[in-house]
């Protein structure tokens, strides 16, 4: 096996207050079974209502030399030592997920707008945006200008938060689609049924890749048949604050975050803040790493780095 590569890592931690750590990124070299953490987020200017409400940092991009980071309602731009150089907010923008580059475009799930926002690397500004409607099993894409106040209403129906960029269209998921949806620009269809309570899906191998967040566990289906992986799990005496806090604000468990590895490996994350690197063909977890035993905190994004 290739020498894994280091991986960049955001988290959330659920359940923080005002002027407390609520996120940050780290820096895991899995071959040394190693962590450092490269940016505190401790803004204090948002709603720390919710489990995650606006807290955290989630989706990982990179673009040329610049680290490219969602928070709930902002891009930024960071330089290779991890200094904010550039953010870029939007009304419309809200609840972020999971984000991708494609060519000079950054292409952002708006969670609490069931819509997808693109925003130009060379322009500076958000010159695109989606709006995720379904009628009577019939799924729609309507555009609408995110610099302007025209568009659509606050909602979360569907809790968008996988998009991936291909040269066939869009990939959209959530939590509450039916499954991988595919948008070419004339319709919207559904790619591949999947089970309620999904993040990070997207196609590899000639199927659909996703954590089963419902079922703690981490999935390949193909052709009709799921492999699946059950993410680490931790004596519950071992993990901290896992008595204190009710499930539905942290539990553990909760798979979210993946990237694609080398020779057919991937990585996810999960909660207590946990990176594991799975062997899907092998049907088993070969590497994992810990970043707190504290179950509030909890990995968004996950991206092997690239310099």
């Amino acid at each position: 096996m290739a020498r894994l590569p280091k991986l960049l890592v955001s988290s959330v931690i659920r359940g923080t207050r005002s002027g407390e750590i609520h996120g940050g990124l780290y820096l895991v070299d899995l071959e040394r079974g190693s962590a450092e953490l490269k940016l505190d987020w401790n803004r204090a200017d948002i709603d720390f209502s919710g489990r995650g409400g606006d807290r955290g940092l989630r989706g990982i991009a990179f673009h040329g030399s610049n680290i490219l980071v969602a928070s709930n309602s902002e891009l930024l731009i960071l330089d290779q030592d991890f200094a904010i150089r550039e953010t870029f907010a939007n009304p419309f923008l809200r609840h972020c997920h999971e984000i991708c580059v494609a060519q000079d475009r950054v292409f952002l799930t708006s969670t609490g707008f069931d819509s997808v926002l693109s925003f130009d690397l060379k322009t500076r500004r958000f010159a695109g945006a989606w709006y995720l409607g379904e009628r009577d099993g019939t799924f729609g894409l309507r555009p609408f200008d995110p610099g302007t106040f025209a568009g659509p209403a606050a909602s979360n129906r569907f809790h968008l938060n996988s998009i991936t960029v291909s040269e066939s269209g869009l990939w959209l998921c959530g939590l509450s689609t039916p499954g991988l949806l595919h948008a070419d620009g004339r319709r919207v269809a559904l790619a591949a049924p999947l089970p309620p309570g999904t993040h990070n899906a997207r196609m590899f191998e000639g199927g659909v890749l996703y954590n089963d967040t419902a079922a703690d566990r981490v999935c390949h289906q193909r052709n009709g048949s799921v492999r699946e992986i059950a993410v680490p799990d931790f004596p519950a005496g071992d993990i901290i604050n896992v008595e204190n806090l009710p499930p539905e604000l942290a539990r553990p468990r909760f798979a979210r975050g993946l990237c694609v590895l080398p020779d057919g490996l991937i990585a996810g994350g999960s909660s207590p803040s946990t990176v594991a690197v799975y062997d899907l063909h092998a049907g088993r977890c070969i590497v994992q790493h810990t970043l707190s035993m504290d179950v509030r905190n909890a990995v968004h994004g996950l991206a092997p780095w690239p310099y």
